[in-house]
């Protein structure tokens, strides 16, 4: 039915996607995920990553027009590439994600928020060039709603986030937001506040909004009810 191209977020890669990608598949879409530079098997290095580099890397992985689904972070980089070339875009989904707003970085937007209860779990590196989460509160930010032996899997393949693309800001969205787009809110996100969420999508054009009731990490937690929300945004 779809292309769907999945992109992750913070500290993450395509790996996170391996439980969503077969749900999808079973619902008739094309569904793939990539690491983003810097991330998963992606050799550049952490220094060389950019927020367009980001959306570079999406945009290569294109073949024709493509559902682009962001998770966290990856909002950032599915709206660059967006608004690079939204001739190959057919629709954003944003899970528990940020949405640019223009001038703004992803850094300055977590501030916005009423709390910022990831920031307690962040551990700089020396250099300021990436940070890691510590392991022992990933469970408690990212995947609480898991069975304890899924989280820690997910804990182990947990990697360093370069800093550059959160402190880079969208100048214009407006090519992305004529797109049409949607939102899946998570109610017991521990990352991402949930009011904060709903804050981001107050007066929301020209797409759907959904909630499910997970932590934030839906494609581990309950994979079939993420799909089943994704298919319904595509085809409603």
């Amino acid at each position: 039915m779809s292309d769907i191209l999945l992109v992750h977020g913070s500290c993450h890669g395509a790996w996170c996607w391996d439980h969503l990608i077969p749900e999808l598949s079973a619902r008739g879409h094309a569904a793939r995920a990539i690491d983003l530079p810097g991330h998963g098997a992606d050799p550049t290095p952490l220094e060389e990553v950019t927020l367009d580099a980001y959306a570079d890397a999406i945009l290569a992985a294109l073949d024709g027009p493509t559902v682009l689904v962001g998770h966290s972070a990856g909002g950032y980089a599915i709206t660059t590439a967006a608004q690079k070339r939204p001739d190959l875009v057919s629709a954003l989904v944003y899970v528990c994600a940020y949405v640019p707003l223009p001038g703004k970085t992803l850094a300055q937007m977590r501030r916005m928020a009423p709390s910022q209860p990831l920031m307690e779990a962040v551990r700089l590196s020396p250099g300021r060039l990436s940070f890691t989460i510590d392991p022992d509160l990933a469970p408690e930010k990212f995947y609480h709603d898991l069975p304890p032996a899924l989280a820690a899997w997910a804990t182990a393949r947990l990697g360093p986030q370069p800093v550059a693309p959160q402190e880079t800001a969208l100048p214009d969205t407006a090519r992305a937001e004529a797109l049409p787009r949607h939102y899946i809110h998570c109610s017991q996100d521990g990352a991402i506040p949930p009011v904060f969420q709903r804050q981001m999508t107050e007066g929301w054009r020209g797409g759907r909004i959904m909630d499910l009731d997970t932590s934030h990490s839906p494609f581990l937690s309950d994979p079939a009810r993420l799909a089943d929300a994704i298919q319904d945004l595509l085809t409603g």
